[in-house]
């Protein structure tokens, strides 16, 4: 039988298949030995090929992966050399995006960004919680938004609370298998709800002590919604690790340095000592954003994201 995995809880898999029953299935130990260093070999979003266990209702047993069309992948935290897969075979990706309680970084938002462009999977970032900002801190929101937009990247103010601009998003679901993606805290499952009020899923508030998320979606879950579109929604994540990059393709997943690549006196430049370098002359005449540049090199250099940089990755 061969069905979806919309549920992973790291030792039970629930599966539909394509008639649109749910098996909770487990795993052939065989997938262990497959050279797969994540942590979770098997995602959501995966197409698996899975026996029926008579043994027990509604269950099975996941004997096969079918191939990925793409998947979204990131360091491990507490497992450096491992690699978590959030989820697989996506046509979209959210990323939630909040100034503040808690804050975004440029640096996380990039990695996110990186690794998306890496995959080939067109990336959206939403700007939630507008309606609880000051003047100040909205005119930060539009620079941030212009700065993206600028890469060419769609960027939409929201308020999973008031509604604002949910039915765009609604609309850009449509007919499509969208994940949701985000801090701890930024409104991922207040802005699921809003699409979709019949899941009600779970909420919290920020913690008032460490002004962090609190994490309400413990696994990542699909869902079908009712306007003809599938949704992942994802625990929150604080860091963002890019995984299996060599230093010279990094530049590639930077749009607004790709296209100058050309312009470089070196094929193989890396854009930070070179000399004729256009990324860097392109730096220089604010072409493009230091906040980007600076990211890139933490990259490069292969450092942790840097979280005592303020939202515009200035120290």
């Amino acid at each position: 039988m061969k069905g979806t995995v919309y549920k992973s809880t790291g030792s039970w898999y629930t599966v539909k298949s394509k008639e649109g029953v749910f098996y909770e299935c487990r795993i052939k130990g065989k997938f262990r030995l497959k050279g797969i260093k994540s942590t979770n070999p098997i995602a959501v979003g995966d197409v698996v090929t899975f026996d029926e266990d008579l043994s027990a209702e509604a269950q099975g047993v996941i004997t096969d992966i079918q191939d990925r069309k793409n998947y979204i992948i990131r360091k491990s935290v507490n497992l450096s050399k491992q690699t978590h897969i959030i989820a697989a075979n996506l046509d979209q990706v959210f990323l939630i995006v909040t100034l503040n309680n808690p804050t975004t970084f440029t640096s996380f938002i990039d990695r996110f960004l990186v690794t998306a462009e890496a995959y080939h999977i067109p990336a959206i970032l939403l700007f939630n919680k507008i309606d609880t900002y000051t003047t100040e801190e909205l005119n930060e929101i539009r620079y941030l938004a212009s700065l993206y937009r600028e890469v060419g990247y769609q960027c939409l103010g929201i308020s999973a609370i008031t509604g604002k601009n949910v039915d765009q998003v609604k609309e850009m679901m449509l007919g499509k298998t969208s994940m949701f993606s985000g801090h701890s805290g930024v409104g991922k499952s207040t802005l699921v709800n809003a699409i979709e009020p019949k899941l009600d899923l779970k909420t919290k508030n920020i913690s008032s002590q460490h002004l962090q998320g609190q994490h309400t979606t413990t696994f990542a879950e699909m869902f079908d919604l009712e306007i003809d579109a599938k949704i992942i929604d994802t625990p929150g994540i604080k860091g963002f690790g890019i995984v299996d990059m060599e230093k010279e393709e990094i530049g590639d997943y930077f749009p607004e340095f790709f296209k100058l690549k050309g312009e470089c006196k070196f094929n193989n430049c890396l854009h930070i000592d070179e000399p004729q370098c256009a990324v860097k002359d392109a730096l220089d005449q604010d072409k493009v954003a230091w906040s980007r540049y600076k990211s890139y090199v933490q990259m490069i250099k292969g450092e942790e994201e840097n979280y005592r940089t303020d939202i515009y990755g200035e120290k």
